[in-house]
């Protein structure tokens, strides 16, 4: 049987307890996804601090060869929102974190996002699971840059509602001309709205099932319980899984529902900025520039999820 080629991955995100279990994963998924670089964006907390996050993450991984930068501190036209009240004041409070384990790269994250796409020997997907501010930069600043971009995985948007207001999921109302920067710019985008998303949840039961397993993966039930302190307030029964699903789906599609639509940005409205519209019917006439995640299959996405988790007790045990 022929080896399939491992994906080439940047990650770029804003850690947050969901987008610290999404770098888990892509960790675990080490058969299919090669992490060549990770940049941090100002977001669920600022930007010194989602850097720092990463860095302690990376340590938790022992990923101390993949370069890690920092980006934007702010969105493209306005100022950063943050979310405290999901994510602590470090952004990533709950269980004690190991100390960095390597030095911040030098390079910007656009620098360092140029620098891995040129050098890639085969296309580059970039998974974002926060604002899409860097992206949108890296696009504005290296256009040539798009046709070595295999996809852009985001988790972001809604077809139908938001949660940080009645039309707008957080990440893109943080900076929604980024997104629609990204939407206009021809690059595949996969899109982990709160469609799905908010149907791939975790149980407190089904963490604690992996709790005592490994190192990793009491750091990642404890960051369900904090995570999960909130959202119960919320009435959600579990921990919702958000970043996650933009790395579950590039190694596990088939557990996924995706349609494409066209989906344009709202910036303008009163009541609706940073609404992510689609063109359900082809009214508009225009191609679908975006492939959007609608349904999971739940038990499934918690044993692949559990499993990775479980993983690293082999890496424990060398």
């Amino acid at each position: 049987m022929e080896n399939k080629k491992k994906k080439i991955l940047i990650l770029d995100g804003d850690p947050g307890h969901d987008d610290a279990i999404a770098m888990v994963l892509a960790a675990a998924f080490k058969d299919e996804l090669d992490i060549r670089a990770i940049t941090a964006v100002g977001g669920n907390q600022t930007l010194a601090k989602t850097t720092l996050n990463y860095r302690k993450i990376a340590a938790l991984l022992n990923l101390k060869d993949v370069p890690i930068a920092a980006g934007r501190d702010k969105p493209l036209m306005t100022d950063l929102i943050i979310a405290p009240n999901y994510h602590g004041e470090s952004g990533l409070d709950g269980p004690k974190l190991p100390d960095p384990i390597s030095e911040l790269s030098p390079l910007s994250a656009v620098e360092l996002m140029a620098k891995t796409i040129k050098e890639a020997e085969d296309k580059v997907t970039i998974v974002a699971t926060g604002p899409q501010t860097n992206v949108a930069s890296l696009l504005l600043a290296h256009p040539e840059l798009k046709e070595k971009i295999e996809c852009i995985s985001i988790m972001g948007g809604g077809l139908n509602h938001g949660n940080w207001t009645a039309a707008a999921e957080f990440n893109i109302l943080v900076d929604p001309e980024s997104m629609d920067i990204e939407l206009r710019s021809g690059v595949p985008v996969i899109m982990s709205g709160l469609d799905v998303t908010e149907k791939a949840y975790v149980l407190p039961e089904e963490w604690d099932k992996f709790r005592n397993d490994n190192k990793v993966a009491k750091v990642v039930a404890e960051w369900c319980d904090f995570f999960y302190i909130h959202l119960k307030e919320l009435g959600w029964p579990g921990a919702l899984m958000h970043d996650p699903c933009a790395v579950m789906y590039l190694v596990h599609p088939e557990i996924f529902v995706a349609k494409d639509y066209y989906v344009e940005m709202e910036l303008k409205g009163e009541y609706c900025r940073g609404a992510t519209v689609p063109d359900y019917y082809g009214l508009t006439g225009n191609k679908p520039n975006c492939k959007c995640l609608l349904d999971v299959d739940r038990e499934k996405f918690v044993e692949i999820l559990s499993e990775a988790v479980r993983s690293f007790k082999e890496a424990e045990d060398e």
